[in-house]
């Protein structure tokens, strides 16, 4: 009987595990679309992200009280926060924000102010070097570097993405949750081979269950968000409005394509042809390595928390850890689809040159019209009389 009542109690206990994690993430992901619609308020997740791993180093810095690791870490997070996001204003929104003559300057020489304040960041932390503990130091100045890498770095990349188009954003980080959630899923219910020594509950079952639920689950989405113009347009300013706009003529992997099967798969399937978005594709292409490569990010962190004897980064989360643990995948998945898309499909944005011609002066903005006509003449584009 207590050897019956003993094993009822395990299987209570892994079932309220499974229900409260399987909650907490319904209520996560809810929370983090709330947040991609608030738009700036995304910044929040990076800076509780870069908390979390610098209060490890902390930790272990804090002990031999040496002065300003912290306060440095932080300085350099505004620092890289403030030369990557003025560098995406003024590239996507150049003209915007030209027409605020306080912020002209600051656009006209970004690189240079962001290059000065790290400079004195650079001589801070020298000046705070203290005898005997020289080593330490540069460790923890490269602890900073490499979490400012990390995590500021591939949220920037983020970022990018989302002004591809909020598909570009919504897509893959939905199919990494999708492969986490389903791979939990087939790991928990029919698991049995271990996977990785780094995360002794992987297992094939769950990866390989992980892979083909992630296919089916970027597929279908990418099917519902590609017919609606404002996941698929460019995030653009109306320069009559001064309102960011998601309103675009779809580009063709977003437009329905009928494609015919190869001989031997028609036999099989009795079908010649099928009716898809090119996109579609793609999202296979963003899924298959969502399942197959985004979770070595987790394996990643999973080695890193180990290397420091922790649990999970934080207790922001029940059940599931801190922020960082909830990003670890998404990063690289972030990286590869802004490698993606610079590879395979982003093409000249006559939206993007027009906001940067925009920002020239007049005489160089009517040397490039002049240029243009004479080149639309030569071509026969336009007719010898046009001005």
């Amino acid at each position: 009987d207590d050897g019956s009542e003993s094993l009822l109690d395990v299987d209570f206990s892994i079932w309220k595990n499974w229900w409260i994690r399987g909650v907490l993430s319904l209520a996560m992901i809810s929370g983090f679309f709330m947040v991609i619609y608030l738009g700036p308020t995304m910044l929040i997740l990076v800076i509780k992200c870069f908390q979390e791993i610098i209060d490890i180093g902390y930790r272990v810095y804090h002990s031999y009280e040496l002065p300003w690791f912290r306060t440095l870490s932080w300085y350099f997070l505004i620092c890289v926060n403030y030369f990557f996001y003025g560098e995406t204003l003024a590239e996507y929104f150049g003209a915007l924000v030209q027409r605020e003559e306080s912020l002209q300057f600051l656009v006209r020489y970004h690189r240079f102010i962001s290059f000065t304040l790290y400079l004195a960041g650079f001589c801070m932390f020298v000046l705070s070097l203290v005898k005997k503990h020289y080593r330490l130091q540069f460790y923890m100045f490269a602890w900073t570097h490499v979490t400012l890498l990390i995590v500021v770095t591939q949220s920037h990349l983020v970022i990018q993405n989302l002004f591809e188009g909020m598909i570009w954003f919504i897509v893959p980080i939905s199919i990494v949750i999708c492969n986490d959630i389903t791979a939990y899923l087939f790991g928990f219910f029919f698991g049995r081979t271990p996977l990785i020594k780094l995360s002794p509950k992987k297992t094939w079952e769950g990866f390989i269950g992980g892979f083909f639920g992630t296919l089916v689950c970027g597929f279908i989405l990418a099917y519902l968000l590609a017919q609606f113009q404002y996941f698929v347009c460019p995030v653009e300013v109306n320069s009559k409005t001064n309102r960011f706009t998601a309103d675009c003529e779809p580009s063709d992997i977003f437009v329905m394509q009928q494609y015919t099967f190869p001989f031997a798969v028609q036999n099989i399937l009795t079908w010649k042809t099928v009716n898809l978005y090119p996109y579609q594709i793609h999202s296979v292409v963003l899924s298959t390595f969502a399942s197959l490569i985004g979770p070595f990010g987790g394996f990643f962190a999973s080695g890193f928390k180990r290397a420091f004897q922790i649990k999970d980064f934080a207790d922001t989360i029940p059940g599931h850890g801190g922020i960082m643990d909830r990003f670890d995948c998404q990063y690289l998945m972030a990286t590869f689809t802004h490698v993606y898309i610079a590879s395979f499909i982003r093409g000249p944005n006559p939206s993007k040159v027009l906001q940067q011609l925009l920002v020239l002066q007049p005489e160089q903005q009517l040397s490039i019209f002049n240029t243009m006509r004479d080149r639309l003449r030569d071509r026969g584009i336009l007719p010898p009389a046009a001005m």
